[in-house]
């Protein structure tokens, strides 16, 4: 089978870069399907993550990001020159690969519409890894017409998978062939925490989804009882040089990481993982740390955490922005290493009901349902 994968970039570390390519290398390596991916703007940036050599990339050169250098009427001229562009070199090698099903991973409008436009009779999967209520939710005449747009081009996608039930329910609304298939995820496969190191861990982009600064604060409510106690935050994104400053500025043993490749030993080194998303469509990193024996304090956010977390089984789930619940039970986790062990171990053995050999089955059962008979 030749799937055709469409994202405008795998150049940086983030949770969407990290499935695209455990997906395709899966695809590639377990069914020996022929994996394409196109990118718009991978430019001459590195793929962060091991990707297969079967795994065709290919970057069509478009860099929708340079109308941005612009404003007003030349702004919106290079926008359309750009698009034109797109839907050329994007035809050209859908019919030169011929692709049994092309698969779009994006919540931009424009890659869906022109997908829709020239896929002809090939089966269009579009992937939606944010929630429903994000992706059409944005108020404003601009908004409400992408809005419009992305409904017509994902009215002629085959099928829409989303992450968790939940969120289904939105896009049913919507769509008439809505899949749940969540993230797989790249587990451990070595020890777990020794329970021991006394580091609360933090990872995600510094921006407003993840909101790193709002762990800051609840941080600032628990250090006084747990002064030998550290909080490492792993990320980079607009907030780094605020979260960088306000460490700084409070001195309470919080250090700011790059983004690192080996994070899993990270985990190991560390208690605890927490999570403040507003919103989160899935939780990566939560599963990530669960399988390195780590318990979760995390926001109860729309949709994914409560789809991976027990509450007092494997971690905590608390009221959505209530810092004090938050602190309690991290305090909790944080004077008990007994409690820490117990849900820790039952923290990696539910993590993995997400690896590959879980999840994959479930995508070539898709495929395989919207080729011809």
């Amino acid at each position: 089978m030749k799937i055709l994968y469409v994202f405008r970039s795998l150049a940086v570390w983030g949770g969407i870069e990290r499935v695209l390519v455990d997906k395709m290398n899966y695809l590639s390596k377990m069914y020996a399907d022929e994996i394409f991916m196109l990118t718009t703007d991978q430019g001459n940036h590195s793929v962060p993550y091991q990707l297969e050599p079967t795994v065709h990339l290919e970057d069509l050169d478009i860099c929708f990001h340079h109308q941005y250098r612009y404003n007003g009427i030349k702004r919106w001229l290079t926008a359309h020159r750009l698009s034109r562009l797109f839907k050329k070199r994007l035809l050209e090698r859908i019919q030169s690969i011929n692709p049994d099903i092309i698969v779009c991973t994006t919540a931009n409008y424009l890659d869906i519409i022109l997908l829709a436009k020239i896929k002809k009779s090939v089966p269009l999967v579009v992937e939606s890894h944010s929630i429903c209520r994000v992706t059409l939710g944005h108020k404003g005449l601009k908004n409400r017409y992408a809005n419009y747009m992305y409904r017509r081009g994902l009215a002629k996608a085959q099928a829409l998978v989303v992450l968790t039930e939940e969120d289904a329910a939105d896009w049913r609304n919507i769509h008439s062939c809505v899949r749940v298939i969540p993230n797989i995820v790249h587990l451990n496969d070595g020890d777990i925490s020794s329970y021991d190191h006394k580091h609360v861990i933090f990872v995600g982009r510094m921006d407003y989804q993840k909101r790193p600064m709002e762990m800051i604060k609840i941080w600032q409510m628990v250090y006084s009882s747990f002064p030998d106690w550290h909080l490492d935050i792993y990320g980079e994104g607009q907030q780094l040089q605020e979260l960088e400053r306000v460490a700084q500025s409070i001195d309470m043993n919080i250090h700011i990481h790059q983004p690192n490749n080996r994070i899993f030993d990270v985990y190991r080194d560390s208690s605890i993982l927490v999570s403040t998303s507003l919103f989160e469509p899935f939780g990566l990193v939560i599963l990530e740390a669960m399988s390195c024996g780590l318990p979760v304090v995390s926001y109860d956010s729309p949709f994914g955490p409560s789809s991976i977390i027990s509450n007092g089984e494997n971690g905590f789930l608390v009221e959505n922005n209530n810092r004090q619940a938050f602190a309690d039970k991290l305090c909790l986790l944080m004077s008990d290493i007994s409690l820490r062990q117990r849900m820790g171990k039952a923290a990696s053995v539910s993590a993995q009901r997400f690896s590959a050999r879980n999840i994959m089955p479930k995508w070539r059962e898709l495929f395989l349902s919207l080729l011809p008979s």
